[in-house]
């Protein structure tokens, strides 16, 4: 147990947000000390604030860690055999995805409520920790907000400190050290309300909508499913913005439900309206697919300088993985870039763990065109089979053949 507990922060994610933290509180704590000293009210009041907000920020940021998101169990079924054609199987865990579940593959689980994997906590943000992630993100950014006008001040007063001392004014006064330490730690606050308050406006929106960031992506392609015919779609989780919020946001920051099949629903929808649709678009992708063969090696590496300086800088903006593809590989594609392409590598072995990501498009060439009949990979659902790696490396062989 312990061993596990040291490996989830013994990641660079973690050990840098830590870092980040000492610097920026133990420069702004001695900044404060000279600038504010504790023997004024002022000085008290700033200092207890301070610290205040830093003890939040470390305290929701190791419950964030180690609390987790909430994994669904290995080889899970819903209590009712009938629900099964509702939910997407995982080839993975070997068992459905809940409602709202979805497979992380850093994690290698299904997590419930996922909203996305954060490498600075080393962890999924999911049902389980949403709460104290939002809360670490808000004390983070009030707390470094404050740094940066202490030691702001405190720069400007170092920089200034003859007119002070001329005056008779508190002067703060830096060796040279001390002076690279305040910059150093005045940029990291600015940087951390500047990339942290972005972060968490998005995750403030997720939980007044009752969206995840996952969930944002199907709302929108459902949108646009339906666009041509004039149909709309309802999201079947937004009770209202005071309900969603309750959702998320407690004193206690506990989980409300088990994560599973608990979810409130919105009048006219019920608990599987969302996974049917991500069913529907996933069968629309497979329509829309493409098989290609791999005509030049594939290094999996995200700047492959041999294939030109164009690929390079036209990288997909995504931390999705890039793959190792040998020439002869078929490869089922569903997402094109001008110099890159998405897809999955087909198998022999249908229980070998599947292999997506992006790999530049010069290496490959499509062999079926205008196909009418999805391409499946080696993975299924409870709606629909797959087909099997002997039948697709036969077709791909026929192909060749003529």
């Amino acid at each position: 147990m312990f061993i596990g507990h040291f490996t989830r922060i013994c990641h660079w994610g973690p050990l840098t947000a830590l870092g980040i933290i000492k610097v920026i509180t133990a420069m702004t704590i001695h900044c404060s000390n000279m600038w504010w000293p504790r023997n004024t009210i002022g000085g008290k009041i700033n200092f207890f604030c301070f610290i205040s907000f830093a003890g939040l920020t470390l305290y929701n940021f190791l419950s964030s860690v180690y609390h987790g998101p909430g994994y669904l169990q290995l080889k899970w079924k819903p209590e009712k055999e009938e629900y099964c054609k509702f939910l997407q199987f995982c080839v993975q865990c070997q068992g459905y995805k809940a409602p709202r579940s979805h497979h992380c593959r850093k994690c290698g689980r299904c997590v419930l409520k996922m909203d996305h994997h954060c490498p600075w906590i080393n962890n999924c943000v999911g049902w389980g920790n949403h709460a104290h992630f939002v809360f670490f993100l808000t004390f983070a950014s009030v707390g470094c907000f404050q740094a940066s006008v202490i030691l702001s001040c405190c720069l400007y007063r170092s920089i200034h400190s003859v007119r002070y001392y001329h005056y008779g004014d508190v002067s703060v006064q830096f060796s040279l050290y001390g002076m690279i330490c305040c910059v150093l730690a005045l940029g990291l606050s600015i940087g951390v309300v500047a990339a942290v308050g972005m972060l968490l406006y998005f995750q403030i929106r997720a939980v007044v909508k009752n969206r995840t960031g996952i969930e944002d992506w199907i709302l929108e392609k459902a949108v646009a499913r339906r666009r041509p015919s004039g149909e709309s779609f309802k999201f079947p989780y937004d009770l209202g913005p005071m309900k969603n919020i309750r959702q998320v946001i407690n004193f206690s920051c506990q989980p409300v439900g088990d994560g599973i099949m608990s979810w409130p629903t919105a009048e006219g929808c019920n608990e599987f309206s969302l996974t049917i649709e991500q069913i529907e678009q996933k069968q629309e992708k497979r329509l829309k697919s493409r098989l290609y063969k791999i005509v030049k090696a594939a290094s999996g590496y995200w700047f492959p300088i041999s294939f030109g300086i164009r690929v390079c800088l036209s990288y997909p903006f995504t931390d999705e993985p890039r793959i190792q593809l040998d020439v002869g590989d078929s490869v089922i594609v569903t997402r094109w870039r001008k110099h890159w392409l998405f897809g999955e590598k087909l198998q022999v072995n249908e229980h070998t763990e599947r292999i997506r990501g992006w790999f530049p498009r010069k290496c490959a060439v499509e062999l079926i065109e205008n196909n009418t009949e999805p391409l499946t990979s080696n993975h299924h659902n409870s709606n629909h089979t797959s087909t099997s790696g002997h039948k697709r490396h036969k077709i791909f062989s026929d192909k060749k053949k003529k």
